[in-house]
């Protein structure tokens, strides 16, 4: 799934967002084709555009849901499209996906065919028009295909509510103070969709939302996307933490220490998504 990539990075910010993509791909794997066989279409797509595609969780999802389909996979990022290039060659369904180096809040996008399902997971809140970009969707969608847009609710929680001991509370403080953040910079960030896929000329198919709520003891796998996941929320929020908080959360991504946040068997990871699934009228 795509959290940021709808706008240009720095190359460093790319490769730290690259891991957070393809860690949630791992951990939420199950969550994602989930909602993949959700989705109300009467028949199997053959062409699928995913927008936004980040490192390719929804594309490989996709090609796995549908064996007969192809995807075009779009995002501004070279880094992201080459991670995906990566994976989809390994999962050994490169000759399905044809990745689309694009910037989505361009007026006018490349030819991307007529496709009977397009998927836009975590991607729609970082446009910078999103009205505009769902008339154009409407536009490239073949009569009768299915538009999905999932959505994180916010960011993923790691740690019980009391953790760590010396600061108990801390996640939900940087999660508020990262929701404060978003306010200003996504303002997006947890728009109803519905009303705007209506707004657009689509009639909205269902909506669903699902639950993540993995329990400890946690996997290396969760582990590893908790430190990359806290270290990017640390990037949004340093500035606006007491020196206590800033402290304890170093502790946690500190990996060489005792408090490390790969040592701690508590760990979980507490989510939700919400989805769209919408048809032009």
């Amino acid at each position: 799934m795509n959290h940021l990539s709808a706008h240009p990075t720095h190359r460093h910010d790319e490769d730290d967002h690259s891991e957070v993509l393809d860690l949630d791909a791992e951990v939420l794997a199950e969550h994602t084709a989930a909602i993949t066989a959700w989705l109300p279409l009467p028949t199997s797509p053959r062409h699928v555009v995913d927008l936004g595609c980040g490192t390719g969780a929804g594309t490989l999802a996709l090609l796995d849901r549908f064996p007969e389909a192809e995807v075009t996979a779009v995002d501004s990022s070279a880094a992201h499209l080459h991670r995906l290039r990566e994976k989809a060659a390994e999962a050994g369904v490169a000759d399905r996906v044809r990745p689309v180096r694009a910037d989505l809040d361009a007026r006018d996008w490349p030819d991307l065919g007529s496709p009977d399902l397009i998927w836009a997971s975590a991607s729609m809140h970082h446009m910078a028009d999103p009205d505009r970009t769902l008339r154009q969707v409407r536009e490239l969608l073949a009569p009768g295909g299915l538009f999905a847009v999932v959505e994180l609710s916010g960011f993923p929680r790691f740690l019980p509510e009391d953790a760590p001991a010396e600061a108990p509370g801390l996640e939900e403080r940087c999660h508020a103070a990262l929701d404060r953040h978003h306010a200003e910079q996504v303002p997006h960030r947890g728009a109803d969709w519905g009303a705007g896929l209506t707004g657009a000329g689509f009639a909205v198919a269902g909506e669903r939302t699902v639950t993540v709520d993995l329990d400890a003891p946690a996997t290396e796998a969760v582990g590893r996307y908790a430190l990359a996941s806290l270290r990017r929320l640390r990037g949004g929020v340093a500035d606006t933490l007491t020196a206590e908080d800033l402290a304890a959360l170093d502790r946690l991504l500190d990996t060489e220490g005792p408090d490390s946040i790969l040592r701690r068997p508590d760990l979980g990871v507490r989510t939700e998504r919400s989805v769209w699934a919408a048809r032009r009228a």
